[in-house]
Parts: C-alpha cells; structure tokens; sequence
C-alpha cells in the first residue's frame, strides 16, 4: 500500500490498527495469567479517548495515536478531557507501512490508577484551517504534546506493565 493510499483511507487504517493493538494487549494479558480484559470503544470520541481497556483492579482510558515508522511526526493532539478520567493516558504507537507490525512505541501517562500528568504547560492546539480572515483559532480543550514528552516503550509486554502494573506482566 502506497503512502498516498496509507492517507486517503486513514479512518480504516486507524480502526484495523486499534484492532490489531487491543488484540496484541489481550493476547499477552491472558497470556500472563489474566483472564477477564475488557475493551470498551465510546460511541462517540469526543471524551478524549479511543478506548477503554479494564483488568479486574485497573481502568485505563486510551488515547491513541499512530504513526509509521520513520515518520516525521515529532507532535500530538491530546484531548485534556482525557485528564478527568481514570488513569487516562496516550499511546503512540509506531508501526511498520508495508506490514502493519506494531512498535515500538511511546506512552504518556501516569501509573495504575493515577491520572494524566499535567497538560497545562503544553501549547493550546489551533484549528488545522483558518476562518474566512485566515484566522486559525483556538482549540482549548486540546493541547499539542511533543513527542519528547512521551517515554519510550520497546513493545506489548513492557506496555502492558504500563498500563496495569503487577496485573500487567
């Protein structure tokens, strides 16, 4: 697939590469001896996330964010009302173009049942388009997070740990 086809049908790709990270998270939780992992997917995504992933003691409100390896995305959107949720937290995760492996990727975010680190030091995002003066307004229920902010995570099962702790390994 061409990256001019990776764009135009971004909406499918973004919902196979959900998929594919709740599948990989589930896998390795059961495999660790967790049994009941429960994805929830909002009806409407503007609370601030894409997905609920909940173990028995944790509940995690997911942020997700995507991006192809070797992409010069340096800079993210992050919805502060994902902050009013329990243990909110963003995952960008990279993946391979031509095969859509997942990794690494790039978590920010708080401990098990913490919240959202801070996000009122970070830039008020901007509309994309600006009005008919060319004016591009304010977003100020959305911040512009770089990707330095993010910690590293080398695949599922340390991304795991940081989702759900001990629950996680």
């Amino acid at each position: 697939m061409s990256s001019t086809e990776h764009s135009r049908l971004s909406s499918y790709r973004e919902a196979l590469l959900e998929h594919l990270f709740a599948g990989e998270v589930m896998r390795h939780i059961w495999l660790s001896g967790i049994r009941r992992l429960e994805v929830l997917k909002p009806q409407v995504d503007d609370g601030g996330y894409d997905l609920v992933l909940e173990t028995p003691s944790v509940v995690r409100h997911i942020q997700l964010k995507a991006t192809f390896r070797g992409s010069s995305v340096r800079r993210f959107t992050v919805n502060a009302g994902l902050a009013r949720k329990p243990s909110g937290c963003v995952i960008c995760m990279h993946f391979e173009e031509k095969t859509l492996n997942l990794g690494p990727f790039f978590w920010f975010g708080g401990a098990p049942n913490e919240p959202l680190p801070d996000l009122s030091a970070f830039q008020v995002a901007k509309h994309t388009k600006g009005n008919a003066q060319g004016i591009k307004a304010l977003r100020p229920n959305l911040r512009v997070v770089p990707l330095s902010a993010f910690e590293p995570v080398a695949n599922i099962p340390l991304l795991a740990a940081r989702l759900f702790g001990q629950e996680g390994v």
